[in-house]
């Protein structure tokens, strides 16, 4: 069902809707019911992660919108797959984890609407051009590694072949739920744009709100949902995680006849998150500001460059943030030497220590800027990043000048394609657009996007369990993004497991076994299975 089938053309630019989607008894209304029988009974075979083949018969329901009045129900349905026999045995996925999939890369739109079965969820609606836009796997631009640049549900291992999540949590017996959502590039008849921020956050915790609202009918646990997403996808479940039950979206989500049920998620899986928009331009020069740039091999105007890097030295002051493992306040002067010894130099000496002896001598005679010795690799912050090459992306990396990346369209309004962000993106702005600031609705904006500010405020409804991951040679945006939400997240006491991935690009996944036992360890499914 398309815009016109839905809600009408009234639906998008200003919603007079109904405000609760749910009985006085706290019940979902009928139009937010879960309807156990309406499923297909399907039966796929999946490789597990122990490189098994499963025979698995699930049910599976299609589709199934999760607003009361959905501004485009084609974005804003979910699928659920669950596991009934896995190679003849019967499961009980009634206590089971809730894997929450989201297919969203480069915050474009994805819908579910034409999956035939589990892992179906994509990407829809991708532009002509702009940031994060190109979809599929490419050579890595630092040589030997793949890359998924777009990101959603595409993620790639160490041999360069396709994970999914969705399928590798059914064949674990998990209940999983693959909503679609709103994103950057939908317009109407009338060229309104109506899935720009905050719209993929506001659908994906609707989703969640119309899985809980559920409990008891839906199979699973809901109050165990793990989120995951990749890209703009894992900033979207980073983010769902740090501001879970957080009363700043009640609006939107009253408007959409969201179900009244909580929006908190359990745990979290973001992979490379392209997040804290509004600094992100200068965590991206402090991190690859001398680096030469892919397109045109060379450095980016170092005025710029220098400018952003001050910028990025001030936001990192005023978080007041400490490191992992004791390391003590992270600054701009010292974030260099927290990247290597925390993560750096740790993910190389597991990779390294993974090779045979020969192909370890093979690689150290080819990468002679490692010092390998007693089982461990040491190495400088500068020749790390001459090791990884080329960055990917200009200056400003994300508020472009010439309004030119997919985060400026990310912040379109109305008929507006793409708006800048960041006071120093107007400025230097070239495309005729002038002022001092950015329009008034945009700090509002980025504080919906943004996990960092949730954090900030130690929002008392977020995740306590957090799995972050992101590739040495990703260059997407700042290894410090990253950094940073894992650092936020310890100083609070949350569980945090992250690492880097060595030699990895954007999209990787090299331990997607690893993910579904830590699931599995956090929720307590096996101790509550009986197992």
């Amino acid at each position: 069902m398309g815009l016109g089938a839905t809600a009408g053309a009234a639906a998008v630019g200003g919603l007079a809707l109904s405000a609760n989607a749910s009985d006085a008894s706290g019940t979902p209304s009928d139009a937010l019911v879960f309807d156990k029988d309406a499923y297909t009974e399907l039966t796929t075979t999946i490789t597990d992660v122990a490189g098994d083949d499963k025979k698995v018969v699930y049910h599976f329901w299609k589709a199934l919108t999760y607003v009361a009045d959905p501004v485009d129900a084609k974005y804003q349905s979910l699928n659920v797959s669950v596991p009934v026999r896995i190679d003849g045995v019967a499961v009980d996925a009634g206590d089971a984890p809730v894997l929450l999939a989201n297919s969203v890369g480069g915050y474009m739109p994805s819908s579910v609407a034409d999956a035939t079965g589990v892992g179906g969820g994509g990407m829809s609606g991708l532009p002509a051009g702009g940031s994060s836009a190109s979809p599929g796997a490419t050579a890595s631009s630092g040589g030997g590694a793949a890359e998924v640049q777009s990101g959603g549900n595409a993620m790639l291992n160490g041999q360069g072949e396709m994970v999914d999540l969705a399928k590798l949590a059914l064949a674990a017996g998990y209940v999983v739920v693959e909503p679609g959502a709103r994103g950057r590039t939908l317009t109407d008849a009338d060229g309104t744009y109506y899935g720009t921020a905050p719209a993929a956050i506001v659908d994906l915790k609707a989703a969640v709100r119309y899985v809980r609202a559920n409990k008891g009918v839906i199979p699973g646990d809901t109050d165990r949902i793990v989120s995951t997403g990749t890209s703009a996808g894992g900033a979207l479940s980073a983010l769902l995680g740090a501001s879970g039950d957080s009363r700043a979206y009640a609006s939107h989500l009253d408007e959409l006849g969201a179900a009244d049920a909580s929006d908190a998620v359990f745990a979290v899986g973001a992979w490379c998150p392209i997040t804290d928009l509004e600094h992100a331009d200068g965590a991206y020069e402090w991190n690859w500001g001398g680096n030469v740039t892919q397109s045109t091999g060379k450095v980016v105007d170092q005025k710029v460059s220098k400018e952003l890097r001050a910028q990025f030295a001030e936001y990192q002051a005023s978080l007041r943030l400490h490191g992992l493992k004791g390391f003590g306040p992270l600054t701009a002067r010292n974030y260099d030497e927290y990247l290597v010894k925390t993560y750096l130099q740790p993910s190389a000496t597991e990779y390294l220590a993974g090779l045979s002896d020969a192909d370890r001598a093979a690689y150290l005679a080819d990468n002679t800027f490692i010092t390998w010795s007693e089982g461990r690799a040491a190495f400088s912050w500068a020749d790390f990043l001459t090791h990884v090459g080329a960055r990917k992306k200009s200056a400003p990396a994300f508020d472009a000048f010439d309004l030119s990346s997919g985060e400026n369209n990310e912040f379109g309004k109305d008929r507006t394609q793409a708006r800048h962000f960041t006071a120093y993106g107007l400025k230097h702005d070239t495309t005729g657009v002038s002022g001092s600031r950015p329009d008034a609705d945009i700090p509002g904006k980025l504080d919906l996007m943004n996990p960092m500010h949730h954090l900030e405020a130690a929002n008392p409804g977020r995740s306590r369990h957090w799995w972050i991951r992101l590739g040495t040679k990703d260059s997407d945006t700042s290894l410090t993004v990253s950094a940073n939400l894992a650092a936020a997240l310890d100083g609070l006491g949350d569980d945090v497991d992250h690492l880097y991935y060595w030699d990895e690009g954007h999209g990787s996944n090299t331990d997607p076994g690893d993910f579904i036992t830590w699931i599995a360890r956090v929720t307590g499914h096996g101790k509550r299975a009986g197992k």
